[in-house]
């Protein structure tokens, strides 16, 4: 049920992109610069796909909307901006700036964030297979709301992604979908995976002080080697404890 409600959630969150799709404007890298250097920072429904958008100070803006399929921003500044329902799958955000960011609905399957900045970012996002070894996922807050779900639960999507190494301290993920997705190295302390499905995820070697896994799935993950497991709250109400492995 909770499965076929997150699917209805997550179309209607495409429906709504694509909804916006027919006044979406094409723009060239050259011509954003000169919104920007113009004080704008208004770029709802913008298309650039695949665009070299590289370095460009982008912080404040408001991108809903966008079309920035496998566009390069990679080391751009995207502090505080809203990207909300954008189109990103396959978008390379390496060392990008994304400081509390709002990534409400945004579509990032298979982007690269590799070392990205997430610190205190709004990440409740479609993003399985992507990218973000050694990204700094801070205080992100990517906890689904269960009191404002009026299309059925949407939850942060991280199936299959590479978290190695990556730092998620004080990070919000409960109810996240972590499902073989790859934190060996990650720093998790104080994280919230309350209720998380960590359904054959990689931890090998993970910092876990003070961590929080109530409720969690944990059916074939991998815990060998994790640090500080003894301070764990919540592990003896996880599920699948029979099938995950442990030294």
């Amino acid at each position: 049920m909770n499965g076929t409600l997150g699917r209805q959630a997550w179309l209607g969150v495409a429906l709504l992109a694509l909804a916006t799709d027919a006044l979406a404007e094409t723009l060239t890298r050259e011509q954003i610069a000169a919104r920007l250097a113009a004080g704008s920072k208004d770029l709802t429904d913008i298309e650039a796909p695949g665009a070299d958008l590289t370095r460009l100070d982008l912080s404040g803006t408001t991108l809903f909307g966008a079309e920035l399929k496998r566009a390069d921003l990679s080391g751009a500044k995207l502090r505080g901006s809203k990207l909300d329902a954008a189109l990103m799958g396959g978008a390379r955000l390496a060392q990008a700036d994304l400081r509390e960011a709002s990534l409400f609905g945004t579509q990032l399957q298979e982007a690269d964030l590799n070392g990205a900045d997430l610190r205190g970012a709004r990440l409740m996002a479609l993003m399985p297979g992507a990218n973000l070894e050694r990204a700094d996922l801070s205080q992100v807050r990517g906890g689904a709301d269960m009191r404002n779900q009026p299309m059925g639960q949407i939850r942060l999507i991280l199936t299959r992604a590479r978290l190695r190494n990556a730092i998620l301290v004080d990070a919000d993920l409960s109810r996240a979908d972590l499902s073989y997705a790859d934190l060996q190295g990650a720093d998790l302390t104080r994280a919230d995976l309350s209720y998380a499905k960590l359904v054959g995820a990689n931890l090998a070697g993970a910092k876990l002080e003070g961590t929080r896994l109530d409720g969690a799935e944990i059916d074939n993950a991998d815990f060998t080697g994790v640090m500080h497991l003894d301070t764990v709250q919540g592990l003896e109400s996880t599920t699948g404890r029979e099938s995950a492995r442990f030294d």
